[in-house]
């Protein structure tokens, strides 16, 4: 059975002071929750505090980003050692954030989950999506199949077990504008379909995959109704606790 995960990407926001308050109140709001995994993704500056607050609870903490190497000249970067050592278990990997404004290739986005499956702890989030030009060109799943192959490239099956896959269409990220729940569903399987290709059947229905893109309370619960999403990739609306418990607490309930 693959896990239903809800994950709170924070992107540039929340100071150090925030992002406590707001962990603290989440632990308080989430000890009866037992089959939904949390995870949450605040700015590097408070990875470690968030990560305290949060042990032994169903919230794990992931960072938004790393770098490949271990270590070196490479000013403002931080490594998998780095974000591991704060307690670290989850990164986010080819974010289209970080694919559109940081030119971050297919090879660089590969580069960067192999070097996090080298630590014992970090599982890698790959995050694929189609801008509305290429949706528009009929591009949808070419650009997936491109951007699936090319991360995963070189991965073993037993590493396939710590990777997790999220959607984001480009085009529904911060815009209000979210996918159908039948058009999530469609690259859903089609990314699901993509990993048996590569892989094998049983390490595709192992694997968890998350719909990204303007997810709210209002919309979660159709969109966690369909065969291949396995949760939500969150992002404004996890900046707001009442948002964030009310999600994880509908995906429980489907849970049950």
């Amino acid at each position: 059975m693959r896990k239903t995960i809800i994950a709170g990407n924070w992107k540039m926001n929340k100071t150090k002071s925030e992002s406590i308050a707001f962990a603290k109140d989440l632990k308080n709001k989430i000890d009866k929750i037992e089959k939904t995994d949390v995870i949450v993704c605040p700015g590097f500056v408070s990875l470690c505090s968030v990560s305290e607050i949060l042990k032994e609870t169903r919230a794990n903490v992931g960072a938004q980003n790393m770098h490949w190497e271990p270590s070196g000249a490479y000013t403002g970067e931080v490594s998998a050692e780095m974000i591991e050592s704060c307690g670290c278990q989850y990164v986010l990997v080819g974010h289209s954030e970080r694919r559109q404004y940081f030119d971050e290739t297919d090879d660089k986005v590969n580069n960067k989950i192999k070097r996090a499956l080298t630590t014992c702890c970090i599982s890698p989030i790959l995050c694929v999506g189609e801008t509305l030009e290429q949706r528009e060109a009929g591009k949808t799943n070419k650009v997936i199949e491109k951007q699936i192959k090319q991360g995963l490239e070189g991965l073993s099956h037993a590493q396939m077990q710590r990777i997790i896959v999220a959607y984001e269409p480009v085009w529904a990220i911060g815009t209000g504008v979210t996918a159908t729940p039948e058009q999530a569903q469609e690259v859903h399987g089609f990314i699901r379909k993509t990993i048996t290709m590569i892989f094998d059947e049983q390490i595709a229905e192992k694997l968890s995959i998350l719909y990204g893109g303007s997810v709210k309370p209002s919309n979660i619960s159709e969109l966690l109704h369909q065969k291949d999403i396995d949760g939500g990739l969150i992002g404004g609306a996890s900046l707001k606790l009442d948002s964030f418990v009310e999600m994880i607490e509908i995906a429980e309930q489907l849970s049950n």
